[in-house]
């Protein structure tokens, strides 16, 4: 079965994904040149409690897919992307190597035979996983009510801790079969158990271990390498690493704000949107939640006003009446020279995504349905940056750090391919939710090209 599975993926992909997507990528692929100033690459995976480092030099072609800190099980949509990522990965080095042809069946056995293997070759794929969401942004993790209890509901998820945390058991009652499965509490529980006290270690620690048993049931590999950002590189960096230099640069005068005002397509007239959310001192760091106001003395930024107020996040795909909270109030004032000249140790906060991604060493990037379950405002932007940074209206001295500057080759799960439950059809369903993964193989494997983000 096992096998079966990964060759009904595998041939469905090259089917379905062939002129869309694989064509254009390894074409790119044979005109990709590494950047010479980028680095040898640091990444981790989870075994246990403990994280294991895993090195890569920097002349691979990186492609990002992602997985969420706001629910320790996998879903249904991250295993989609995780097997995407792999599937682009290795079909991607195999036609850059033997040359682009029509698949014929010993392509399909060799593929699967790789597939079984870790991430090599020139593309290597790898999760990018953002540690500055809430931890229940999509009122779908079954710690939900001990993170409102505990006080951390509206704590970014890097800096939430275990000690206090619990599985709800109205959430389990509620949503087993649809969000959640019984195996997959037990496998909460005991994790949480022997857990370290970091929320993140935890939530990684129960993911790896789905991703081994997942990656025995589909034939191929699925443990992608991993890092963190933007909080976890933050508070590694100096003063002077490379998210350092982009919050101070983007907070360096009125002209730089107004550009990052311009990338998001907004306008700065009313200077609300804050390209940082400062954290408050009791530990809220929710961007949702978080009110802001800038102040400018003529080109100088004077200061930033912060509002946190409990705000509602979002629902689960079950139930839309079921609304995540971040809880939280506080209000403060942050010096416009706290951010123009940015010490994270000083003023932690969370950058905006477009500005942070800028660091990613991502020449790929997988989305998750654009155009349906993802914004395309949010890809907009990030192309846009980029644009700004190229052309140098924005963000000085990239060059110094390898940050290459042009749009990463933008891929997508094509949104009418979105795997989902069988029976309740939403994409956040649990994997343990899901009694047979090959009504999920069957579903086929759909990537598309988005080339107009470029």
């Amino acid at each position: 079965m096992t096998n079966d599975l990964c060759q009904i993926i595998t041939e469905n992909f090259l089917k379905s994904s062939w002129s869309c997507c694989l064509k254009v990528m390894v074409e790119k692929l044979a005109n990709w040149t590494p950047d010479p100033g980028r680095r040898r690459l640091s990444f981790f995976r989870a075994k246990g409690n403990r994280l294991t480092e895993c090195t890569f030099e920097g002349d691979h072609f990186f492609l990002r897919s992602s997985v969420e800190y706001t629910n320790p099980q996998l879903t249904v949509e991250e295993v989609q992307g995780i097997i995407a990522a792999r599937l682009l990965e290795v079909c991607g080095n195999y036609y850059h190597e033997r040359g682009l042809h029509d698949p014929d069946p010993g392509d399909v056995v060799e593929l699967c035979e790789r597939l079984k293997k870790p991430p090599q070759g020139k593309i290597i794929s790898f999760l990018l996983n953002t540690d500055d969401v809430e931890p229940d942004r999509y009122s779908m993790n079954p710690l939900k009510a001990s993170f409102v209890a505990s006080g951390q509901s509206a704590f970014p998820a890097a800096n939430v801790k275990t000690d206090n945390l619990k599985v709800d058991e109205n959430f389990v009652s509620k949503y087993n079969g649809t969000l959640i499965s019984k195996t997959e509490v037990e496998l909460v529980n005991a994790h949480l158990a022997s857990a370290n006290g970091s929320y993140l270690d935890f939530s990684d620690s129960v993911k790896y271990a789905q991703m081994d048993q997942l990656s025995e049931a589909f034939g191929i590999d699925l443990s992608l390498p991993a890092m963190r950002m933007p909080l976890a590189t933050l508070k590694a960096e100096t003063s002077g690493g490379v998210l350092h230099r982009i919050i101070s640069e983007t907070h360096k005068d009125f002209e730089a704000m107004k550009e990052a005002y311009s990338c998001m397509g907004r306008s700065i007239s009313n200077r609300t949107t804050l390209m940082t959310v400062p954290h408050s001192e009791f530990g809220f760091g929710s961007k949702r939640a978080a009110r802001g106001k800038l102040r400018f003395d003529e080109k100088k930024l004077v200061s930033v006003s912060v509002n946190y107020k409990t705000t509602k996040l979002y629902p689960n795909a079950m139930d839309p009446e079921d609304v995540s909270v971040a809880q939280c109030e506080d209000k403060f004032i942050v010096k416009g020279e706290k951010l123009s000249d940015y010490n994270f140790v000083d003023t932690p906060s969370s950058p905006q995504f477009f500005l942070y991604s800028l660091a990613s060493p991502e020449d790929g990037a997988l989305w998750h349905g654009v155009g349906a379950f993802a914004a395309p405002q949010l890809l907009q932007s990030y192309a846009s940056v980029r644009a700004a940074c190229r052309e140098g209206r924005m963000i000085n001295g990239l060059h110094e750090f390898g940050v290459k500057t042009e749009v990463p080759m933008q891929l997508n799960l094509s949104p009418e391919g979105m795997w989902v439950h069988p029976v309740h059809r939403n994409i956040d369903a649990s994997i343990g939710c899901i009694q047979n993964v090959e009504d999920l193989a069957r579903m086929g494997m759909k990537v598309e090209h988005l080339s107009r983000y470029r």
